[in-house]
């Protein structure tokens, strides 16, 4: 079942407000596709909702096989379409950024389920390594073709329409290294897609907003630079 928490209205005399009403972004926390992170959800929800941005949690399913996850948030995409969004940004952590990933690389989406910028944070972005087994497993089963485990490889699936990232990791992180990262800000580059990359010294997996972590505590306000951008940024169509 998908729980979407809304954002509280932003606070009256609030300075920064950076989105038309028709922006939606949605959150979808880290756990592995086996759990939903808290940390990585509500929290993230109230963050945006500080610089005026209308958000939600998408708790997708779990411990299912490739694509329900991913219909699961198409489907979502959609019905915040219907609910007059035109601008739809996802943000994703560990394995709900892998998810994030498909849906914005999805080949051939329909235009109701497109996905305009895409945030991802230490994200699972290959399914071709060893790392995160786990994840793999679950999402794919034991037994997964090398064919399957490319077409869910997010680096596979870059073209040169594919909307814009912004990709944030740490050197150290052990369960998802940065190669994936690197993985997929390499297929951005050769595609020449707009993306921007952080990979900071220091910090474990998992992170969430990163408080009190050192340096990787940047990524939110250089996150809140992005999205600004990403949200200004002319809708399709129009001069």
């Amino acid at each position: 079942m998908s729980i979407p928490s809304e954002t509280a209205p932003a606070s009256r005399g609030q300075t920064e407000q950076v989105h038309p009403a028709t922006t939606h972004l949605i959150v979808l926390p880290g756990g592995g596709y086996a759990t939903h992170a808290t940390h990585e959800a509500e929290p993230i929800v109230a963050w945006l909702s500080t610089l005026g941005l209308s958000a939600s949690v998408f708790r997708y399913p779990l411990h299912v096989r490739h694509p329900e996850p991913l219909v699961a948030l198409q489907a979502e995409i959609r019905r915040r379409r219907e609910q007059g969004a035109v601008r739809i940004g996802l943000i994703g952590f560990s394995a709900g950024g892998h998810l994030a990933g498909l849906a914005a690389l999805a080949p051939g989406s329909d235009p109701l389920e497109s996905v305009q910028f895409a945030l991802l944070g230490y994200a699972i972005t290959s399914m071709e390594t060893e790392t995160y087994r786990p994840a793999r497993l679950i999402l794919l089963g034991e037994s997964a073709s090398q064919q399957l485990r490319r077409q869910t490889s997010l680096d596979a699936l870059v073209t040169e329409a594919s909307p814009p990232f912004f990709l944030w990791h740490t050197a150290e992180d052990i369960y998802v290294p940065p190669e994936h990262t690197y993985r997929l800000a390499s297929a951005l580059a050769a595609h020449e897609v707009p993306h921007t990359v952080h990979v900071f010294a220091h910090g474990p997996h998992s992170l969430g907003l990163a408080q009190d972590a050192g340096q990787a505590a940047a990524w939110t306000k250089l996150a809140q630079s992005w999205i600004t951008e990403q949200v200004r940024m002319p809708q399709p169509g129009t001069p």
